[in-house]
């Protein structure tokens, strides 16, 4: 037996919409006791309030036991809040089946993996990046991925601390690292991304130090996406890479934006999965794309490419909503349609101003025109 990943792309009415999950279920599109993860871009504020990303993980989850997943707990929900722009709402559920299929070189694989729960004082700190690149390690030998090399994006959903999880850490004579909520947003996603980094080779562990984490943007990782929330306090972790010991004809390549508007690595990786584009992909091909996941940031410098922008300026629209917006459109404009995973605040996730984008998409010939 051989493991074969699907990925279904579901739309969403609202965070609690799960009816296109529960659909794809009754449908037998979706076998529910496979389903090892589901992402999910649900139309909040994306900040420490946004319980929006609480609602769909609570609806998601009940919708899995309903359905029978004797494991519905474990499975990693990881929602990002912040739809802006014309960003459509929508989850992607992720599934690992046992198949009587022979393996293919270069087939999607899935790991995942949870963090025992981080101490609150820990946060931002150099005991999350521990923390964190082990769990990426044990995602990794979940999904039978041995080479980081083949590990092309690593999703990571982290905490967050609160004014009550501060007075808790304050009550047993524990020191936070911030105080204020929302830039512990930040700083989580920072230790995090470093932490993938140091589990993929992409930086020396001995060469990260506490004061660099979310200030150095000189170092980064090119696969990590990571979105900090309040429903949780561990980490959900899942790693989708390559495997020749998985089957099936999904396949995923990688690439990294420079900028906010750098989508020619994007077009390379799509020619990468036989989806050569010289403007937007044609509508014809689209059905082959299964998925896009991408992390948006403005730059710290306040330009782009030379020209001026507002986004680190704007005291109405925090800069993370400004940059999802951005590079969904962008995006957008590439491969022809807005359901697209991106999440904002890219801390040590690609280079200052830009950010890592994965792509899936079914390699079959008969999908091709």
């Amino acid at each position: 037996m051989t493991r074969r990943a699907y990925v279904h792309r579901l739309a969403a009415k609202a965070p609690d919409d799960v009816s296109a999950f529960e659909s794809a279920v009754r449908a037998g599109r979706i076998d529910p006791q496979s389903v090892v993860a589901i992402f999910g871009k649900t139309e909040g504020n994306g900040c420490v309030n946004d319980f929006t990303r609480g609602f769909a993980t609570r609806a998601l989850r009940d919708a899995l036991a309903k359905a029978g997943h004797a494991g519905a707990d474990d499975v990693c929900l990881v929602m990002s809040g912040g739809t802006e722009g014309a960003m459509t709402p929508h989850f992607l559920a992720f599934e690992a089946r046992d198949v009587d299929e022979a393996p293919r070189a270069g087939a999607l694989a899935v790991g995942r993996a949870r963090t025992p729960d981080l101490p609150y004082a820990d946060l931002g700190r150099l005991a999350q990046v521990d923390l964190v690149a082990e769990g990426v390690r044990r995602a990794m030998r979940d999904g039978d991925i041995d080479d980081p090399a083949d590990v092309h994006f690593v999703q990571i959903k982290c905490p967050l601390l609160t004014g009550e999880r501060i007075a808790q850490a304050d009550a047993a004579g524990a020191r936070v690292a911030v105080r204020d909520t929302l830039k512990s947003m930040g700083l989580s996603r920072a230790a995090t991304a470093l932490g993938i980094a140091v589990a993929l080779g992409e930086v020396r562990r001995e060469a990260v130090r506490e004061d660099m984490i979310g200030r150095d943007w000189s170092v980064f990782s090119s696969r990590a996406s990571t979105s900090a929330g309040v429903e949780l306090i561990d980490h959900e972790i899942v790693v989708l890479g390559a495997s020749p010991r998985w089957a099936g004809p999904l396949g995923i390549a990688h690439a990294v934006m420079a900028d906010s508007i750098d989508v020619e690595p994007v077009r390379e990786a799509l020619a990468r999965l036989g989806l050569p584009a010289a403007g937007q992909v044609a509508a014809r091909e689209r059905a082959r794309i299964v998925a896009v996941l991408a992390k948006a940031e403005a730059s710290s410098t306040g330009s782009l490419r030379g020209h001026r922008h507002t986004m680190l300026d704007d005291s109405d629209i925090s800069a993370t909503r400004h940059a999802r917006a951005f590079v969904a459109g962008a995006l957008a404009g590439l491969i022809g349609h807005c359901e697209i995973y991106v999440s904002g605040g890219a801390e040590h996730q690609g280079p200052d101003g830009g950010g890592p984008v994965a792509i899936i998409a079914d390699m079959r010939q008969e999908m091709r025109p």
